[in-house]
């Protein structure tokens, strides 16, 4: 959208950016099949169409996911509107010990998706990256927002892995992480 502007967010953001609805809703979702050896991933009909509304990420300031917890302090990127709505942001780190940018959240408000928001945020969290050193980017969604996966595959990346235990014991039981990556050369 040509009538948003680009910037690091500040302070003063961070209540809009809290308040950014990142739910989603799907008519497929993607099963795993655990075999001997590997994984297999299938995508599935869901009828009615699944609808995930994500908690609240813990107040304790600490990564969710543990993935970035030794990774530098979060650089977020937002998308404001011209009467200054934040519309989308993105946030990622850069774990320095193995040089991977760590996309920790993206979240594109949901009357302004499909319209380049998303991949925008993204190409410039790719950017800040490489300025850092980053060598690759990393993220991990969830196997049911294949919304999701559908544009980070558009955005390059590809998937790298999974765990079928990431999400045990919390509200998003059942269901599996996938890990997608992509270089930054």
């Amino acid at each position: 959208m040509s009538d948003l502007a680009y910037r690091v967010a500040t302070p003063g953001d961070q209540s809009a950016v809290a308040a950014l609805d990142d739910s989603f809703t799907t008519e497929h979702v993607y099963e795993v099949a655990a075999g001997d050896v590997g994984f297999g991933l299938r995508m599935v009909a869901v009828d009615p169409p699944l609808t995930k509304v994500f908690p609240e990420d813990p107040e304790d300031g600490q990564p969710g996911d543990g993935a970035a917890d030794e990774a530098d302090e979060a650089h977020e990127i937002v998308a404001v509107d011209a009467d200054g709505t934040v519309r989308g942001c993105v946030a990622v780190a850069v774990e320095r010990w193995n040089r991977r940018l760590v996309v920790r959240r993206i979240t594109v408000d949901p009357a302004h998706r499909g319209c380049g928001i998303g991949g925008e945020l993204m190409r410039r969290a790719l950017a800040y990256g490489r300025e850092q050193g980053a060598r690759t980017a990393w993220l991990e969604v969830t196997s049911v927002n294949v919304p999701a996966v559908r544009a980070y595959r558009r955005m390059g990346f590809r998937l790298c892995g999974l765990d079928t235990t990431l999400y045990t014991g919390t509200a998003s039981e059942g269901e599996t992480a996938l890990f997608m990556a992509r270089p930054l050369g």
